[in-house]
């Protein structure tokens, strides 16, 4: 497709049907060309990524540069790629953990206001994960009642995050040989809020400038995130809005209605998303929508605040990360409403070719040209009640509609606590059915598939592409955040899919009534899989560290900060972890061998890179045999029938 740019030259796009493996999202590229509104897709494709910047030999932390150092010339300070590419390679990881900590202290803040009973709509709704996260916290619970837990359990939290000395408390989840190795290496974690300001101050110019020594303080900070901000965030959230169980729902930009009032949350907090479910059902406010024309009021998610109230109240999910300008291109979306982290600049600017409002909350992401309405926790319910007002004002003004038809069932909802039910029940419930699957060989191993999507690739290609060779061959997948939205959208996230798994994983998962591909919630949640994993280890047969096990982790369609610093955290606790599109070090020849072989040495994990999903899975299967052959579970046993005299000599232990 020919198009001129802003310099009146004449470029070539690609055609939609080769942007995206979208359908829905395919038709509202091509809208929105015809509306004249300008998307990612657009965008990436008349802008060249500098091969510095995405190499990580780029660095400009002082103004004697910008240097773009290579392998025989160095910055101006003497740098070399290793010590560049080093800094920014864990400069990646400290704000990827700002982001994850950041929205956790967010909701201990909450979560300490709904304890002491200050904020109408908050309360504390899981009593049982109140009491065995305490119980970790070593909180006497004996004659407390559940907002006295709380507040302790809260204050406990809150003082986690800035934990100068010793570390943090969460680390003792993981397994018993994971946290002594952890301490061995020096990168047991403190608190993020430490580990972040230290990360910072190393990378400075002129202090730390061995690469080794920079990226295992990497390790730790990543650690802080994942064992720390990230599963305090998952943890709390549970306890105050509920663990979520297995539910049903539809995705896609079909979910939008025609005749109702939509309403798209987007972002990552869902502290004021769930104040606008709850408004939303408000009566009074869904006879306010009626009176201007509409049958009702719709709402539906984008990214992760999709993924926080699709698993908690079976919210539909109207697309994922590069679908957010798409949504507004049907011209059905009445106000998009955000807060922090994956929201793009550009909404407002597409939104001005249609009638949407955007609507930013938080004081720490404003957008030129959107509203801005301030969140706090004391006023949720009256800010959420205040928005749907706005979006049923705006639903008048509409002009030409087109929702594509394309929706699609799912199912969501799979914590820990889930997993651990399903497969033994309320009264044994156990880890020891999985285990057994995989010491038997129906289920190979374990992949966790997670990140975003990116525009430099086939939109939702990778992901699905990848996940159905895993599952073919056995690999039971979890899912997280856009990951898990593309999964939903091919159809992968139904009992129903199991039909595309290989012979054994099928079998599991029809016994179980389960999906071959789990999804287990936004990306804060990647720390349920940590959990998960731990469990694994803990219910034995298959070694004694996260490093042993067979399970593995990729993001292969990742754009964010957050990807490096979650990918970090899962090959510091001993994982092996791959990355698509490109990885940040590829210009470091030093670095990229250190984190694709070297750190195995130190964490047990590590990374690759291999933009091709089918290679990818390859790449990942390899590595679970490789670990089932240490373990000696790569071949069936050979069944043996005892005769009597062979059971005489059984000892009884």
């Amino acid at each position: 497709m020919k198009k001129q740019n802003e310099n009146g030259e004449n470029k070539f796009y690609p055609a939609a049907s080769e942007q995206t493996s979208c359908t829905a999202s395919a038709k509202m590229i091509n809208k929105a060309k015809k509306d004249g509104a300008e998307t990612a897709f657009d965008r990436v494709a008349s802008l060249k990524s500098c091969s510095f910047g995405s190499g990580g030999t780029c660095c400009r932390i002082c103004s004697m540069g910008p240097c773009r150092v290579t392998e025989t010339r160095t910055g101006v300070c003497g740098a070399t790629t290793s010590t560049v590419a080093a800094r920014n390679f864990v400069r990646m990881i400290a704000a990827g953990a700002a982001a994850h900590s950041d929205h956790a202290r967010e909701v201990i803040f909450t979560f300490i206001a709904a304890a002491k009973g200050e904020v109408p709509g908050y309360e504390i709704k899981d009593d049982t994960k109140l009491h065995a996260l305490a119980k970790t916290f070593d909180i006497n619970v004996e004659g407390k009642d559940k907002n006295q837990i709380a507040l302790e359990l809260g204050e406990r939290a809150l003082a986690e995050m800035s934990k100068q000395q010793g570390e943090i408390t969460l680390v003792k989840q993981a397994p018993k040989k994971r946290q002594e190795r952890w301490r061995e290496e020096g990168i047991s974690p403190r608190g993020v809020d430490r580990e972040i300001v230290e990360t910072m101050h190393r990378t400075h110019m002129g202090v730390d400038q061995d690469y080794k020594n920079i990226l295992l303080h990497g390790c730790r900070a990543s650690l802080a995130d994942g064992w720390g901000g990230s599963m305090l965030a998952t943890e709390l959230q549970d306890i105050m809005f509920g663990t979520p169980i297995p539910i049903r729902a539809k995705v896609n930009l079909g979910v939008l209605k025609e005749d109702e009032v939509n309403i798209i949350v987007h972002g990552h907090e869902p502290l004021l998303s769930e104040m606008i479910v709850a408004a939303t059902r408000d009566p009074e406010l869904v006879e306010q929508a009626k009176e201007a024309g509409a049958k009702g009021i719709n709402l539906a998610g984008i990214c992760c605040t999709a993924n926080e109230i699709l698993m908690r109240k079976g919210i539909p999910v109207a697309g994922n990360f590069l679908q957010q300008e798409l949504a507004i291109c049907t011209g059905a979306v009445d106000a998009m409403v955000v807060d922090v982290q994956c929201i793009m600049q550009s909404l407002p600017t597409v939104a001005q070719c249609y009638h949407t409002e955007i609507i930013t909350t938080s004081s720490k992401g404003k957008i030129l040209g959107a509203t801005h309405m301030e969140f706090d926790h004391h006023n949720a319910i009256e800010t959420a009640k205040n928005i749907v007002k706005r979006a049923i004002k705006n639903y008048p003004k509409r002009r030409k509609v087109d929702i594509p038809k394309e929706e699609i069932e799912l199912v969501a909802g799979f914590s820990h606590e889930t997993i651990n039910y399903m497969l033994g029940g309320r009264f044994r419930a156990s880890y020891r059915p999985l285990n057994d699957n995989i010491i038997n060989g129906r289920i190979k191993g374990v992949v966790g598939v997670v990140g975003c999507n990116n525009p430099r690739v086939k939109h939702d290609y990778v992901h699905t592409t990848l996940v159905k060779e895993l599952i073919a061959n056995n690999i039971l997948v979890l899912v997280t955040g856009c990951a898990a939205i593309s999964c939903a959208k091919e159809g992968l996230l139904i009992p129903e899919a199991a039909e595309l798994a290989g012979a054994g994983l099928r079998e599991v998962c029809e016994a179980v009534g389960i999906p071959p591909v789990l999804h287990c919630g936004s990306c804060v949640d990647n720390s349920r899989i940590l959990v998960a994993v731990s469990e694994i280890v803990k219910e034995g047969g298959l070694g004694e560290d996260i490093s042993e096990i067979p399970a593995a982790g990729c993001a292969p369609e990742w754009m964010s900060e957050k990807a490096v610093a979650i990918g970090q955290y899962f090959v510091s606790s001993g994982a092996v972890v791959g990355f698509g599109v490109s990885f940040p070090t590829a210009n470091s020849e030093i670095i990229s061998d250190y984190l694709f072989k070297e750190i195995e040495e130190t964490t047990g994990g590590k990374w690759f890179y291999e933009p091709d999903p089918v290679k990818m899975a390859k790449i990942l299967i390899e590595n679970i045999d490789k670990r089932r052959k240490a373990l000696g579970i790569d071949r069936e046993k050979e069944r043996v029938l005892y005769d009597m005299e062979m059971r005489r000599e059984l000892e009884i232990v």
